[in-house]
């Protein structure tokens, strides 16, 4: 959990206690507002939302203004939990629509950058993958999250993963892509699979919309190759991780998401060293 998160957390805390504090009948103790606010509460739940230890729901927000006999608070406090709930977007929640409503957020985003810098550890960026590609990660992302069949969307994902790649070839957009060598070998998908993607991968070197890096396992690194991460422009940065997606938009973590490209892309090889890596990669699928 990001550090802002937590303190927006625990700012949201800070107000309820000033709610339950403030209660036009007199203050109250944490006992006295669990016993009036019934079932599923307690002591330890009101210390617990007080003091940033859990997260709120709505419900819980709703129950609290009206407990406290502040009702017209609960527009205030919802708005501060959409405020920093919104930027860990749960893929439980984001996938109730399917997989094609995440590309639609991310196209958006991509709509309105000029400049993407990317570091992909385990994958070919979706931006240059090709639709088989496209559609193993997706099934396999679908498969752990144990979507139901109703919200598999996957071909209306790699169409609409597929259309962002039209932005490539834009001019006056810059695309700033960097991969770990291991993205290369992954064998998400069958090796044929695999071995078209690479040569894909291959013709993207020497676009002038695209600059392509590749960290190989060889090389000396000063930072450890984490989670992967989209930064657009200098004004928002999504992390994905295996429970959600993180949506940072604080200057100052913007910042330290460049700062780690910054470092990572002084590890890469680009051009003919780049095709080289790609070219091993399919060797070494050819000689399984």
């Amino acid at each position: 959990m990001s550090t802002d998160y937590q303190q927006a957390r625990e700012d949201l805390g800070v107000r309820l206690r000033e709610l339950r504090l403030t209660a036009p009948e007199g203050r109250l103790t944490g006992t006295q507002l669990a016993e009036r606010l019934g079932p599923g509460w307690s002591k330890v739940k009101v210390s617990m939302l007080e003091n940033g230890r859990q997260t709120a729901t709505a419900d819980d927000l709703r129950a609290w203004a009206d407990g406290t006999g502040h009702p017209d608070a609960y527009s205030e406090l919802l708005a501060r939990l959409r405020g920093f709930e919104s930027h860990i977007r749960s893929w439980r929640r984001q996938l109730s629509a399917g997989h094609k409503s995440v590309q639609d957020a991310a196209a958006a985003e991509h709509k309105r950058t000029r400049v993407l810098t990317i570091w992909e550890s385990c994958l070919v960026p979706g931006l240059l993958q090709i639709p088989d590609y496209a559609r193993h990660v997706l099934t396999r992302h679908a498969d752990l999250m144990q979507l139901p069949p109703p919200r598999r969307d996957t071909e209306d994902a790699v169409r609409a993963r597929i259309q962002r790649q039209e932005r490539l070839y834009q001019a006056g957009r810059q695309h700033r892509v960097m991969m770990w060598e291991g993205a290369l070998r992954s064998l998400i998908c069958p090796p044929s699979v695999l071995a078209a993607q690479l040569h894909h991968l291959a013709s993207a070197i020497g676009l002038d919309t695209v600059e392509l890096g590749i960290v190989p396992f060889t090389a000396s690194l000063k930072i450890f190759p984490g989670n992967s991460f989209w930064v657009y422009d200098e004004r928002l940065v999504i992390v994905e991780d295996w429970h959600a997606e993180l949506w940072i938009d604080d200057a100052v973590s913007v910042a330290t998401y460049l700062r780690v490209w910054d470092t990572l892309r002084e590890s890469a090889v680009y051009g003919a060293d780049a095709h080289n890596l790609i070219n091993a990669a399919r060797r070494a699928l050819t000689a399984r």
